[in-house]
């Protein structure tokens, strides 16, 4: 598999969001290497009320104005973390939100992570991600073209059908079709 390098992140949010289907996210340890194959993603850039980069730049929000290839990781709910992968050129606030993966590779260990047995309850909703994979606040503002996470492509493996609807979870910008997903894949956090 290819290692996808900055050009590829260096592009419009929401056409990264949707290419980034179908392709591999994987993390390596001293311990262990996790792999999903990403199925469910959400797109949020600098003009977009429903974006924390919205009010402008922050300490919290400052890697989504940052280089595109790197990770962007915050703490919601006063209990979870979210996975973001920044996009867009550099000063340009852009991310797309990592909402689902399907396991590939280290379930054994997303199960003693979740303490979860279900495969399907491993990795279907973006805290549930963080947590199977062991994502935290260390993970963020990482380079992700060079770091211990990265993302990968097999172009044989295609993604079938995407969807794109709106988000999940938001109070405004509700109606923007921003979120997409492969249809009918059961890691998929919300259908």
């Amino acid at each position: 598999m290819k290692r996808l390098g900055a050009a590829f992140f260096d592009r419009r949010t929401e056409t990264v969001a949707k290419e980034l289907l179908g392709k591999y996210l994987t993390l390596r340890t001293k311990t262990a290497t996790l792999s999903g194959l990403i199925v469910e993603t959400e797109a949020y850039h600098e003009n977009d009320p429903a974006s924390h980069s919205y009010k402008g730049k922050t300490p919290r929000n400052a890697p989504m104005f940052g280089k595109p290839g790197h990770a962007y990781v915050y703490f919601t709910y006063g209990m979870h973390w979210c996975f973001n992968i920044v996009t867009e050129k550099d000063g340009t606030a852009g991310a797309v939100l990592i909402r689902a993966v399907e396991p590939v590779s280290g379930i054994e260990l997303m199960k003693k992570n979740r303490k979860k047995k279900d495969v399907y309850q491993l990795t279907n909703g973006p805290a549930k991600f963080t947590q199977a994979f062991g994502i935290t606040e260390k993970y963020n503002n990482m380079d992700l073209i060079n770091g211990a996470i990265g993302i990968y492509d097999e172009r044989q493996r295609m993604p079938g059908s995407i969807v794109r609807t709106n988000r999940i979870g938001i109070s405004v910008a509700k109606d923007d079709l921003m979120r997409f997903y492969v249809r009918d894949n059961p890691f998929v956090s919300v259908k």
